[in-house]
C-alpha cells in the first residue's frame, strides 16, 4: 500500500494524489482521432479523384487535423455548424498546400461522415487503465468539447463501451475551458473535483482547465511534443513546456495509476 499526503492541485507537481475519479479526454487521448482522420483523408480522396501528392498526405492530414484557422473554435462558440466547420478546414488545407479545390464540399462532408466511424480505434493504453482503474475501485468517465452522443458512438464504436460517464459540450452548454464543464464531470462521477484526474492531450484546454477548475490536471504528451512515456512535470513555459502547465505530464494512460495515492 503506498500512501502520500494530499498535494496542492493548484501549483503544479507529480502527485501521487488521493484521488476518487478520472476524467479521461475522448479526441487523441482515448480514440486516435489524428489516424481516423489521417485513414478517412486518404480514402476520400481515392474515391472521389483528388490528387493529393503522396509526398504530401502526411502534411495534408496535420493541417486539417491542427485546424491552425480556428473553424472547430468558431463551432464551439456556436459561428458554425459542425458539417461546416469541417468543410472549412478541408478547403483551408487545399488552400495552403496548393492542392486542387474540392468542387462539391457537401458531397465530400457526406463520404467523410460515413467513412470516419469505420477507423475509429482506440489507443493500446486505454484498457489497461481502465482495468486498473476498475481494480482499485475508481469511477472514470470521458469529457470531451464535443457534443455527447456523437462522443458516446465514437467510445462504441472504439470499443469503450465500459466508459459510461459522459460529459459533453451540450451537457450544461458550455466546452472546455469553461470550470463549469470540469465540475460537472466530477460531480457525475460522485468525486470531489479537488479529487478528480483529468487527462488531455492538450495541455492548455485540457490540463490547465481542468487545473484551474480545481481538478487535478494531466497533461498527456505521448510524444508528438516530446512525451518520454514517463511521469513527469510541466516546465510552465511556452508551447514545448506545456502552455504555461507546471503540473504532472505523462507519456502514456499507463502511467497515470503512477500518479495515484494507493
Amino acid at each position: 500500500m503506498r500512501t502520500a499526503a494530499p498535494r496542492d492541485t493548484g501549483t503544479g507537481g507529480t502527485g501521487p494524489y488521493p484521488v476518487e475519479g478520472v476524467l479521461l479526454d475522448i479526441d487523441d487521448t482515448t480514440v486516435d482521432l489524428h489516424r481516423a482522420m489521417d485513414a478517412t483523408l486518404r480514402s476520400v480522396a481515392r474515391q472521389t479523384g483528388l490528387d493529393v501528392p503522396a509526398e504530401l498526405e502526411v502534411e495534408y492530414a496535420l493541417d486539417f487535423s491542427r485546424d491552425p484557422d480556428g473553424f472547430y473554435d468558431r463551432y464551439l462558440a456556436g459561428e458554425l455548424d459542425f458539417a461546416t466547420q469541417r468543410q472549412y478546414r478541408v478547403r483551408a488545407a487545399h488552400e495552403r498546400l496548393g492542392l486542387e479545390p474540392i468542387a462539391d464540399l457537401d458531397g465530400w462532408d457526406a463520404l467523410y461522415t460515413a467513412i470516419l466511424p469505420t477507423h475509429f480505434t482506440a489507443f493500446d493504453d486505454v484498457v489497461p487503465l481502465l482495468d486498473a482503474l476498475d481494480a482499485a475501485g475508481i469511477p472514470y468517465g470521458a469529457l470531451s468539447n464535443n457534443v455527447a452522443d456523437y462522443q458516446r458512438a465514437k467510445l462504441d464504436r472504439a470499443g469503450l463501451t465500459r466508459i459510461g460517464v459522459l460529459v459533453g459540450t451540450d451537457t450544461l452548454g458550455v466546452a472546455k475551458p469553461d470550470p463549469a464543464i470540469f465540475v460537472e464531470g466530477a460531480r457525475q462521477l460522485g468525486a470531489a473535483p479537488e479529487r478528480t484526474l483529468y487527462v488531455g492531450d492538450n495541455p492548455a484546454v485540457d490540463a490547465v482547465g481542468a487545473t484551474d477548475a480545481g481538478l487535478v490536471g494531466v497533461w498527456l504528451d505521448r510524444g508528438r511534443t516530446g512525451g518520454n512515456g514517463a511521469v513527469g512535470q510541466g516546465t510552465g513555459s511556452g508551447p514545448g513546456g506545456g502552455a504555461g502547465f507546471a503540473g504532472a505530464v505523462v507519456g502514456s494512460l499507463t502511467d497515470v495509476m503512477d500518479l495515484i495515492v494507493r
